[in-house]
């Protein structure tokens, strides 16, 4: 089956045609209010009580915001397709829509949002539709101006489909360069079907007593190679503030790395007795 960002840009794909298909096609609606359904818990807006302002990234014909309103949130929409905009119009949705390219940045004051989501829309970033289109810089402005436009701890949620590692190392590494902290939730990890990925970020620090969200299906994992990576709320491995890494490496922490770095074609020296054993004798 040929993913939809491989057909068209994502303006004309999303066509009249596509655009209508979202609100007639009963098992459509269905997944879409799922996932925001999910994404919206992820997102936890009550943690903090009260109705808030959420940013929907790619909004479409405003189903994820019916989902937002049904909650008693406010929300603004943006999204690159003209049809689906029309139709969330036709359709009296109560958040206020933008036509707007998310790889061009967030246009919005600063701190306006107390928390975004987006359903199906963060993998098309991913692509180059236009000759001066490149992949790194579209994320990389649009993680930046996402954190500038989100309230200090605010969170954001992101329901997307990677193609495959690299894409999803290639999404995630931009979003914690930008200073994002979070990582990946996977659903169902080991169904081929329901396994379903959510970008889990916050605004710099998650706030003192919030807990980690944990994925369904079984329990979070994380691995380096990219295939099933649980959540974490900060780089373990490494002190910012300091500039220190972390002095825990045990001999499973070195059989790992090396195991990971073996997965990218790099070459590594082979496991034996001695490996992660410390040196003996003095320092010179």
């Amino acid at each position: 089956m040929s993913r939809p960002e491989h057909d068209a840009p994502p303006e004309i794909f999303y066509g009249d045609d596509e655009a209508r298909k979202y609100t007639s096609n009963s098992r459509m609606i269905e997944i879409q209010t799922q996932m925001s359904e999910r994404a919206l818990e992820l997102l936890n807006l009550e943690f903090e009580g009260g109705s808030k302002m959420v940013l929907d990234i790619g909004c479409g014909s405003g189903l994820s915001g019916d989902e937002i309103s049904r909650q008693g949130h406010y929300w603004v929409g943006l999204d690159i397709s003209k049809s689906m905009l029309d139709v969330a119009t036709e359709r009296e949705v109560e958040g206020d829509l933008f036509l707007a390219d998310m790889g061009d940045g967030m246009f919005f004051r600063a701190g306006m949002f107390d928390g975004a989501i987006s359903v199906s829309a963060l993998q098309w970033l991913c692509n180059a539709d236009k000759s001066w289109h490149n992949p790194r810089t579209r994320l990389k402005k649009f993680f930046e101006s996402l954190f500038a436009v989100l309230a200090k701890g605010a969170r954001a949620v992101f329901q997307f489909y990677p193609e495959n590692p690299a894409q999803m190392e290639m999404i995630t590494s931009a979003a914690m360069r930008c200073g994002f902290t979070g990582g990946l939730v996977v659903d169902y990890p080991e169904s081929t079907r329901a396994k379903k990925y959510f970008l889990v970020l916050f605004a710099g620090a998650p706030p003192e007593g919030y807990e980690t969200p944990k994925a369904k299906g079984e329990e979070s994992m994380e691995e380096d190679g990219g295939q099933t990576v649980g959540y974490s709320k900060e780089r373990k491995s490494h002190d910012k503030k300091k500039g220190k890494r972390s002095s825990v490496k045990d001999r499973d922490w070195v059989i790992k790395k090396k195991e990971s770095q073996r997965k990218k074609g790099k070459d590594v020296r082979p496991d034996t007795k001695y490996t992660a054993r410390k040196r003996s004798g003095p320092k010179i």
